[in-house]
């Protein structure tokens, strides 16, 4: 199996932990954990775990240069990001944020195309765009909103803060990941993003009631702090090492897609003709946007 075959099952994995993440995560908040408290946990976790694999890694030092670009990392991806999208999903639902999340590749491509000089293929602009259409009517026709959702505008525009803030992450870790081992990038990342996020989050874990929490919870708190966090991130730094920032921004679309499966599996949602049309968008779109640009050939 090539590198790139495994990137791009590691892309997909991780799509698929953070589709079955929306409604998780959203059913332990605010009951048990508070969306902040919730960051503390899942940064100081993959931290840990970060740091334990680090020792199978090699033994590399981040240059002085490097290191602002690092901490620009740490607040896109583990700060900006993690806390905004828990504290709407907290004050909005599972389906928003889960149609909300796909503008995350726009923002990589056009950021990709100004900065990293990344060319905007046909098959690319289709695929992002099929996907686009896929997950929207996804989203619109085929699901059904859920009550437990306080304040959905401003949930609402936390998920396009999270969305603009991870492409962005995206973008930023790509001259990271070309240069260092990923279990390198991943533990300091995470242990910045413990000290950046400290202040915010320490409050709401202190709040927790470990002793009320029901087994059910606890199996949710690990699910998004070993599945969510450390797996989504490992699986991520590691397909950027060979596909495009532009191209694991595109597998985001499937988001929506595995959130309605996982739904439908656990008996929350039915079929529809309407779902498997946009079923269908959303794969091609990800085969349009993942597939390799054949080199140009110059005639004469």
């Amino acid at each position: 199996m090539s590198k790139r075959t495994l990137a791009i099952l590691a892309a997909i994995g991780a799509t698929v932990i953070y589709g079955i993440n929306h409604t998780v995560a959203k059913g332990v908040m605010p009951a048990h954990v508070k969306p902040f408290g919730f960051i503390f946990l899942r940064v100081v976790g993959a931290a840990l775990l970060f740091w334990l694999i680090s020792f199978f890694g090699p033994k590399e030092k981040i240059e002085k240069r490097d290191w602002g670009r690092v901490l620009i990392c740490a607040i896109l991806g583990m700060s900006i990001n993690m806390l905004s999208f828990f504290k709407g999903l907290e004050l909005s639902t599972p389906i928003n944020s889960a149609v909300l999340v796909t503008i995350s590749p726009i923002i990589v491509v056009v950021i990709s195309a100004l900065f990293l000089s990344e060319r905007i293929t046909l098959n690319k602009g289709l695929g992002i765009f099929m996907g686009f259409v896929g997950a929207v009517g996804l989203i619109l026709f085929g699901a059904e909103t859920r009550q437990d959702a306080p304040n959905i505008p401003l949930g609402n525009f936390l998920f396009i803060i999270n969305a603009i803030s991870y492409g962005s992450y995206l973008v930023v870790v790509k001259k990271l990941v070309e240069k260092y081992h990923p279990f390198t990038m991943m533990k300091w990342l995470f242990s910045i993003a413990v000290v950046i996020n400290l202040p915010i989050t320490l409050p709401q874990v202190l709040e927790i009631k470990w002793s009320t929490i029901p087994l059910w919870a606890y199996g949710s708190v690990a699910f998004v702090v070993i599945g969510t966090t450390f797996l989504t991130y490992l699986f991520n730094v590691f397909a950027l090492t060979q596909l495009k920032a532009s191209t694991i921004g595109a597998f985001m679309y499937m988001q929506p897609l595995v959130g309605i499966l996982f739904a439908l599996f656990s008996g929350k949602d039915h079929l529809t003709l309407v779902k498997i049309a946009a079923m269908t968008f959303v794969f091609v779109g990800v085969y349009l946007a993942s597939k390799k640009a054949k080199p140009r050939i110059n005639k004469g």
